[in-house]
């Protein structure tokens, strides 16, 4: 039997500051925000993107994504926190996305 843990829902947040002055940089950029994109990920904020993951083998294997596409050069981190630490963010200042809004603080939405 698996423990219980295995199938905690989870959150895949990734920060980042990528340089993007010269052409090659900004290429490096979007190339990894249209990653990010591709693998799910949504904007929660400007380098910060989200993804929604059912359990712990499903976040690192988006994990091992990013790490294997990152650019090899700026600052990115990865935090990996359960839904329930994910809704207990609190908003101080401005709006919650569209996503926040239409699926509201006590719903999950399965992405297949």
């Amino acid at each position: 039997m698996m423990k219980r843990t295995s199938y905690r829902i989870m959150r895949v947040l990734v920060l980042f500051d990528l340089p993007s002055v010269s052409k090659s940089e900004k290429r490096n950029y979007v190339k990894f925000r249209n990653l990010l994109l591709d693998d799910g990920f949504t904007m929660m904020q400007f380098s910060i993107y989200t993804r929604f993951c059912r359990n712990k083998q499903d976040a690192d294997k988006h994990i091992q994504r990013v790490k294997a596409n990152a650019p090899h050069d700026g600052n990115i981190r990865i935090l990996c926190i359960t839904e329930r630490q994910f809704e207990e963010m609190i908003l101080v200042i401005g709006e919650l996305s569209e996503i926040e809004k239409t699926v509201g603080k006590d719903s999950v939405v399965i992405i297949e």
